[in-house]
């Protein structure tokens, strides 16, 4: 195992975090998105999919294979396409012939809570480097002596 391994587990959560960020806030700029680019509806929630990485190791003493976490990574980003909602706007440009608008299926609330809850995360995982980066300073320093 090498002395780096927390730090790159650590990082690969800091990436999952970012992207997790950047998803939700193009989720809130599209909060009123009734036709997109397309043409085809309103915009659809995304969220971002992730599993543990997973990597196998082979042991230098043993030849014994294992498999060892690498962090996380990132497999997709899926579109809910659950929960349209449909408001009566009958004068809307996108409505159609009774009267219904469809809405994206972006709720401001659990946006907010997915929101604080990657940034906690992340800071989370910006302390958990920084204090590998303490501890291997301070091994360092034992070295010297």
């Amino acid at each position: 195992m090498s002395i780096f391994n927390s730090m790159q587990i650590n990082a690969s959560g800091l990436t999952l975090e970012r992207f997790k960020l950047d998803t939700i806030s193009t989720n809130i700029a599209n909060v009123n998105t009734t036709r997109t680019e397309d043409g085809e509806g309103p915009y659809l929630k995304q969220q971002v999919e992730f599993e543990e990485n997973l990597k196998r190791v082979t042991s230098g003493f043993t030849d014994e294979t294992s498999t060892k976490s690498a962090g996380v990574r990132i497999t997709g980003v899926d579109v809910n396409e659950d929960n349209i909602r449909l408001v009566y706007e009958p004068s809307h440009p996108d409505a159609d012939e009774e009267g219904y608008v469809a809405y994206p299926n972006v709720d401001m609330a659990n946006e907010m809570i997915d929101m604080m809850t990657a940034i906690r995360t992340y800071d989370a995982n910006v302390t958990a480097i920084n204090t590998s980066k303490d501890m291997l300073k301070r091994a360092m320093e034992i070295g010297r002596q």
